[in-house]
Order: C-alpha cells, then structure tokens, then sequence
C-alpha cells in the first residue's frame, strides 16, 4: 500500500506494479492533490521530463509545464499504467507488523480494513503549513495557501513569507488590482526565486506598485491590520482585508509518529536506512519529501519519482539501485 497518491506515491506504486506486486494507492484527497493547491497560474521550475513518470512521455508545446499541464498529465498516468487509487479516504492507523500490516481507513464516515505485506508512507507536507502561533492566525481572512487574486480587487493585502510563493503571489495580487504588501523577516528573499520572478517583482517594488517590509516579522492579525516588528522593536500596523501566511510546510508525519518511528526533533527525518527508505519499523517506508523532513527543498518529483525503486529493491529482496540526484535548489512548484 502506497499512502498519498501525489508523483512520488504514483511513481512508487508503478514501480512496485511493474515488479508484480499487487499495488494500491490510497489519497484523503485527489490524485495530486497538493498541485491543485498551487495558484492557478503557476508554472513549474522543472521541464515536462523530468516531471514525467514510468517512462510515460510528459509533452507539452511550452518549455515549462503549467499547473493545468501537470494534472492533465498525472491523471494519464493512473489511466495508463492502470493504477488502483482510492481518492478522499484517509488511513487513519496502521496496525500489526510485517508482512501482516492492517491498515485502517475512513471515507464519508465508513472504515474499511485493508491488508498490506508493506506500506509506503508518501503525504508530502501540503496541508501541514509552518505556523506563526501569533494572535489572529485563525481568522477567516488569514490563509496559508494562495490559489488567485481577482477576490482581492481593491482589498489591501498583506503577504508574509520570503520565497517563489510569496514573490509570485505579491505579483498576481497586484495584477488583479490589489494594494500589496510583503512582509519577511530577512534582508530579502531568503530562498532562490525563479529567474523570470525575480525581476518583475523588484521592479513592481522600484516603481512603487508593491510594497515592501525586509527585516519585519508579523506579531498578530485583526480584523482590519498586522502587527509588525522590525529588528530594534519598533512596530508598525499594516492594513490587510486579506492576509496570506506563505510560510512553508512541515512534512505529515502523523501516522509515522503513531507506528512509533522516531521523528528528529531538530531535522523532522524520520529514522530510515537512506539506502531502503525503509523505516525503524519494518516494512514500513517512506517516499517524496518526507524523506527530507523540515528540509523540504531537498526532495522534489524530479528526484523523489526514483524512490519507489530503492523500495522495490528492499521488498524484493535485491540491492538498492543507484538513483540520479537533482543539484539545483528550487520552492514550491
């Protein structure tokens, strides 16, 4: 069983199948679920190949895949190699021990049982974002995620966070009419910025069109305003209709915590053999960018499609696989 059904759990689940394991794939959300959570607009780093999985040719007209082009594209993927995915239901707990694992899944208030000779735990970190735990954080105008701005027209917003998402989203807000401004607590932008973001982004800021607060951090949200605080203690309160807390995410490791697999306090990895992915509990892996714990820009689809085969190998008996690595440093999609 491969829990979470984004690329690296669909890669995975195909080599497994190609293997002659039987296979299935179980999601609390969609196929790719995470990817229909980028803004609507957003186009990835990557090229088409090396986004593709199974050898399944990933053809697109541009040179770079757009959020459409990749879930057109996953969705053939399941088609094609004929995978078994079972979408909006949650495992909930695993029991037992290998070969023998009992895994335990709720769907619209129905559970069900399913056995496993191994489980492939592939949740991603979308949907666990970094809080700031500062008042206001729960309000309904405050969100972690960013999908489009026509709903900010004329709204004053306020976008803390100092990566691709928060440049990008700064950018499609001001496009749609909104009054931006972005907060981060560095000098500038703590992670690389997509070559063709960068540039626009400072010069909507030299003009004037965005707003900028380098070296503030948020302190707490209202109805009307964030609280900010600059590095001497002086304060300053920002109007925001809407606030976005682009902060990141921290990987699910939930229902590792519950089979009694050490997470690291300091890294967020789980204890596993890098070589199997095979965690302190056997049987059990791990796949995509739990792998990297609170390190999220260490794991992407271009390298963590390989992970099913190191797995693979370590159910089947074999040598783990020598498997490409990925150089470059990219965030978010």
């Amino acid at each position: 069983m491969v829990v979470g059904a984004g690329p690296c759990g669909l890669a995975t689940a195909i080599t497994a199948q190609r293997a002659g394991l039987s296979t299935i794939v179980v999601d609390a959300g969609c196929v790719v679920n995470a990817i229909t959570q980028y803004p609507v607009q957003a186009t990835f780093f990557s090229t088409a190949e090396k986004l593709s999985l199974g050898g399944l040719p990933f053809v697109i007209a541009e040179p770079k895949p757009t959020r459409r082009d990749a879930l057109v594209y996953y969705r053939a993927v399941v088609h094609h190699f004929g995978l078994t995915v079972r979408q909006y239901e949650r495992v909930t707990a695993i029991q037992g021990q290998a070969p023998a694992f009992e895994v335990i899944t709720e769907r619209r208030g129905a559970t069900r049982t399913l056995s496993a000779r191994a489980v492939v735990v592939a949740t991603g970190y979308w949907g666990s974002p970094n809080l700031l735990g500062i008042p206001g954080e729960e309000l309904p105008h405050v969100s972690h995620a960013y999908r489009e701005g026509h709903y900010a027209f004329q709204q004053d917003v306020v976008v803390v966070g100092g990566g691709n998402s928060a440049a990008e989203a700064a950018l499609d807000l001001w496009r749609c009419g909104a009054r931006v401004t972005l907060v981060h607590f560095g000098p500038t932008f703590d992670k690389k910025i997509k070559p063709w973001v960068l540039p626009d982004f400072t010069n909507r800021v030299a003009e004037g069109s965005i707003q900028v607060r380098w070296g503030r951090r948020a302190t707490a949200i209202d109805a009307d305003h964030v609280a900010v605080r600059d590095e001497a203690g002086g304060t300053e309160r920002l109007p925001a209709d809407h606030v976005l807390l682009l902060t990141g995410y921290a990987p699910n490791t939930d229902l590792l915590r519950t089979l009694g697999v050490p997470i690291d306090p300091h890294t967020g990895i789980p204890a596993h053999d890098p070589a199997t992915l095979e965690t302190s509990v056997p049987g059990v892996f791990i796949a995509g960018v739990v792998t990297a714990g609170y390190d999220a820009n260490k794991v992407f689809i271009e390298n963590g499609r390989y992970h099913g085969e190191r797995i693979v190998a370590r159910i089947l008996g074999g040598p783990p696989p020598a498997v490409p690595g990925v150089s470059r440093d990219l965030d978010g999609g």
